[in-house]
């Protein structure tokens, strides 16, 4: 039975920011369910620890100079084991992962990741006193991309897998920082992770992995070249070979609107006109007009300029005009929070803004909405929009990394061939945006065709099966001699 390392900063249920956790929180409980055996490592953030059973410590050991425990718990709904490292840089830290109470990235962030790689690498490399090693240690995103490197300055080592969520960020520190963290001097080179005078974790992964994913096909093409690979497009360019795109799947039993405990009614492709009682009820809840003349819609993420913030509100204005209600849930840029809220209290019946991360809204968001809206200016994967297709409620989406991967424009060509799911606009133009809101809306009063890219758009299997078909394949690869 192949053993299995995965590390990551999130997991949800226990702790999530973004779309990582919900990866983290996914595909190691579907691997192991398909036979692996599989360790999640995480850190032992004190949210985590005030949340669950007090668990059973199974190593404690020195590495780089601070002792650490290895806590051992279930992924809350699996039969994961789940490793927390428990450290004060964690453990006794308020807030979310990477910030404070106020909302300021911790000062030192670069040694708590550094950290986190320390020990995932320790525990690759049979340093733990565990009684388990494994055969593969699949890494995610600059926060430890630092493990991958470690490994190679030890004799034996597991094959390694690096998983790029967002390129978008580094993990960067100063040559202070890199020197005072104790690294060895080897990996202050360009080939190592030495980046325009400073040090980049996340080229921990993409110089020493075995491999390289990325969470969609697209997006691996995107960061072979500028502007998607930000600076390291040179690098990924030289490691093709070894970069695989492997789309992102969703949990659908927890994204499943035929059993979605937060909505006012379940419903199915077999109950599709249950779905207007949800629209009824979101309205009723957030205090909008309670009309069935226009199509509602949503978008729930971060509110900053990635999600395409600057082709909306140039065009908000004409875009509720369309006419359309409008709810947004999320938080993000004061400025873009600042603006978005303007125009809520200007349209009190047309739309709302909820400045919140909310987990039962944001499921209410996407059962009671027609449209949702993610217009961003890259997006490695995405996952709202998978989940929007779960719920038939269409994604109008910008043409880049896994939203094109996954969304089919509604042309007259789809919507005969009975393809279409969605909508799609190529450039980052606001008033590319507002022609295809626009022509959505047209559609939304045909409702007979609307139903039928509704019903295609929930016949979309995206379920975390396949992909953790394809990472299996890729951590056989890897342990193949020569792999």
């Amino acid at each position: 039975m192949e053993r299995l390392l995965f590390v990551a900063s999130e997991a949800y249920p226990l702790i999530k920011t973004g779309g990582l956790a919900d990866v983290a929180g996914s595909l190691p409980e579907v691997l192991r369910q398909q036979g692996m055996d599989v360790r999640l490592l995480l850190p032992g953030y004190q949210r985590i620890l005030e949340s669950i059973e007090p668990p059973a410590e199974v190593a404690r050991f020195d590495v780089g100079g601070a002792t650490v425990r290895i806590l051992a718990t279930r992924l809350p709904g699996t039969e994961l084991e789940t490793w927390l490292l428990e450290h004060p840089l964690f453990s006794a830290r308020p807030g979310d992962p990477y910030h404070n109470l106020e909302g300021e990235p911790w000062p030192d962030n670069a040694d708590r990741f550094a950290l986190l790689s320390q020990v995932a690498a320790a525990i690759a490399t049979a340093q733990a006193g565990l009684d388990w090693c494994p055969d593969v240690l699949h890494c995610n995103d600059w926060h430890t991309g630092l493990a991958i490197a470690l490994t190679h300055l030890r004799e034996r080592r597991p094959r390694t897998v690096f998983t790029i969520h967002s390129l978008a960020h580094m993990g960067l520190c100063d040559r202070p920082t890199f020197d005072r963290l104790g690294l060895p001097a080897q990996f202050w080179h360009d080939s190592a992770l030495e980046f325009y005078d400073h040090c980049s974790f996340i080229k921990g992964g993409l110089v020493y992995a075995d491999y390289i994913t990325t969470v969609s096909p697209t997006y691996a093409r995107e960061i072979c070249e500028s502007p998607g690979g930000m600076g390291l497009e040179g690098l990924l360019s030289q490691r093709r070979e070894r970069l695989v795109g492997i789309l992102n799947g969703i949990d659908s039993q927890v994204w499943n609107p035929a059993t979605d405990p937060y909505l006012e009614r379940c419903y199915s492709l077999d109950s599709l006109a249950d779905k207007a009682h949800n629209k009824a009820a979101l309205q009723a809840a957030l205090g909008l007009a309670p009309v069935d003349d226009r199509p509602l819609v949503g978008l729930v993420g971060r509110l900053v300029e990635q999600k395409g913030l600057e082709l909306i509100l140039p065009v908000l204005a004409e875009i509720l005009a369309s006419p359309v209600q409008i709810v947004v849930l999320g938080t993000g840029d004061p400025g873009y929070e600042q603006q978005l809220k303007a125009f809520a209290d200007d349209n009190p019946e047309s739309m709302v803004v909820v400045l919140a991360y909310d987990e039962s809204m944001a499921h209410r968001i996407e059962a009671g909405s027609d449209i949702f809206l993610m217009p961003s200016l890259f997006e490695p994967c995405g996952l709202n929009q998978l989940y929007s297709l779960r719920y038939g409620t269409l994604p109008l989406v910008r043409a880049v990394g896994g939203l094109v991967d996954t969304v089919v424009d509604s042309t007259s060509q789809a919507l005969a061939d009975g393809s279409a799911t969605g909508f799609v606009f190529q450039r980052p133009d606001a008033n590319d945006l507002l022609a295809t809101v626009r022509r959505a809306c047209a559609l939304w009063h045909d409702r007979s065709a609307w139903a039928k890219v509704q019903r295609n758009a929930m016949d979309q299997d995206f379920s975390w099966q396949q992909s953790a078909n394809r990472y299996r394949q890729l951590y056989d690869a890897a342990i193949e001699p020569g792999g």
